[in-house]
């Protein structure tokens, strides 16, 4: 009797459930992994583009972004200039996973074992995720924020609604706490965010409120001393880097409901900023375990041939990392960087050079690499990964070097070349490179005076002289003053120096 999962390519939901199982057996049992249960939908090519637009959540409020993006991919596959993703998986607790029903059988095998247990394993285990999201309660979430939103619309209008969140989304990036978690609310401020929720808060109150919780007497000194300065900035935190939570919670013309929009613009920002966080590591893990797995299959022979190379065809075009001169180069591929990095530690704990025993004496050699790779899975993130796990052998065969471009050089200069010490400084500046904390620019709640001018005062901290667009910054900026209600000004001081780069105020 043949023990093949399939012998076709088309699917049924009795096909999809037998090769589940089996998968599950590899995942489980040899890679040890530990996942959510799954929920594996089959989804058509026009809901795949529908969740593209909603940034893959199963539920999303409506907004006009999300539907201009929806027309732009739908426009783009439709005319053949762009793919689309054979599965989407959701960081949620059931995992859930959406396929594409025009997947072979081969295919859907494929990604359920990438979206199903290698993202799912990554979701429930990674630090990040655990720290910062609660898998368990987005749908709940997600089902309150359309539902607000949309009662918002009905009773306060299209065009007021649309405002502020065209607002927020502005400063989507500017809206999560990188560091550290904002104080927990008391019972008291739970009870006063249920009122809001509810519309019962006026206006006046939460104005009254904001003024008594952080004005003293001294607050009315135009020119206030340090102590008083320290003061008031100590009582709202500041500085603060999380701009969203700042005028969510201390804006003086926000009305109730218009915060909650900026509190759940901002919890979807913070939710979603693990994965920003983990790409090489996330799309690492889940190429990794789908290809131990379809080659374990093979080994059972649970697939035909014909099945493993259609699984391998795929494979490879994911992990292919084109030429710096191909047309196709965009950068480094972060599906063929933490697929490599992987396979690459299973080679150092199974058949450790010299070299590799003198950069990781910690576990080369080690004959548990799976336990190794579900650390690594488990405790980091791009940045700290590839500076912990980034090989000298990798750096080879990536043919990674570094270049410094001096802007008062005529010439770019070859800084970094394959020797000991250029390893080590190609495999920092690529860590940084994906430090978000340090791509993204630092922005900053400094001070806002209510008793005075109520001038909201930010400063952004200048990076090797990249200063921010002038015309991106004065129209996000107009957004801020749109949520504070009052003047807003930047100042860009030079983060090594401290002289000022420049000032910049949307006073009329």
């Amino acid at each position: 009797m043949s023990k093949l999962l399939f012998d076709g390519p088309e699917w049924t939901f009795e096909l999809l459930g037998k090769a589940h199982d089996a998968i599950e057996e590899i995942a489980l049992g040899e890679l040890g992994l530990d996942v959510y249960p799954n929920q594996i939908e089959i989804i058509s090519s026009e809901q795949m583009l529908d969740a593209y637009s909603c940034v893959g959540l199963p539920l999303m409020y409506q907004h006009w972004s999300f539907g201009k993006r929806f027309a732009r991919d739908e426009a783009l596959y439709r005319t053949g200039r762009q793919g689309l993703a054979y599965e989407i998986v959701i960081n949620s607790n059931p995992c859930i996973s959406y396929n594409m029903e025009e997947n072979t059988m081969s295919m859907q095998t494929l990604v359920m074992a990438h979206a199903a247990f290698g993202h799912n394993h990554f979701f429930k285990n990674n630090y990040l995720f655990q720290n910062w999201t609660d898998a368990a309660a987005i749908h709940d979430y997600l089902a309150f924020a359309k539902n607000f939103i949309a009662n918002c619309e009905e009773r306060y209008g299209l065009d007021a609604v649309e405002e502020i969140l065209d607002a927020a989304h502005s400063l989507q990036t500017q809206g999560v706490f990188r560091y550290g978690r904002p104080p927990r609310p008391t019972a008291q401020e739970m009870q006063a965010m249920q009122r809001q929720r509810d519309g019962y808060v006026s206006q006046k109150s939460v104005l009254d409120l904001w003024t008594d919780s952080t004005m003293t007497s001294e607050d009315n000194n135009q020119t206030p001393s340090d102590e008083a300065l320290a003061k008031r900035q100590g009582k709202m935190n500041l500085p603060q880097e999380n701009i969203l939570y700042f005028l969510e919670k201390h804006s003086p013309s926000l009305q109730a409901w218009q915060r909650e929009l900026l509190r759940i613009v901002r919890y979807l920002a913070q939710y979603l900023y693990p994965q920003k966080q983990t790409k090489v590591m996330n799309e690492g893990c889940a190429t990794f375990t789908h290809y131990f797995i379809i080659n374990r299959l093979r080994e059972k022979g649970l697939i035909t041939e014909g099945s493993y190379l259609e699984m391998m065809h795929s494979h490879t075009n994911v992990v292919l990392q084109p030429e710096y001169d191909d047309p196709r180069y965009s950068g480094i591929n972060p599906y063929a960087l933490g697929f490599a990095m992987m396979q690459d530690i299973r080679r150092i704990c199974e058949n450790p050079t010299d070299e590799d025993r003198e950069w990781f004496p910690g576990f080369a050699g080690d004959p548990d690499w799976k336990a190794v790779m579900r650390d690594a899975w488990a405790n980091y993130r791009d940045e700290s990964f590839i500076l912990q796990y980034l090989s000298p052998n990798l750096i080879r065969k990536f043919k990674l070097f570094m270049i410094a471009d001096d802007a008062k050089q005529a010439n770019l200069v070859v800084s970094q070349i394959h020797n000991k010490q250029g390893y080590r400084d190609i495999r920092s500046s690529l860590a940084q490179s994906y430090d978000l904390a340090y791509q993204e620019p630092d922005i900053q709640v400094q001070d806002a005076d209510l008793r005075g001018d109520r001038e909201l005062k930010l400063t952004h901290a200048v990076r090797e002289g990249i200063i921010l667009d002038p015309k991106n910054r004065d129209e996000v900026l107009k957004h801020v003053r749109r949520l504070w209600g009052y003047n807003v000004s930047m100042t860009a001081l030079d983060q090594e120096s401290g002289a000022r780069v420049s000032h910049v105020s949307t006073a009329a």
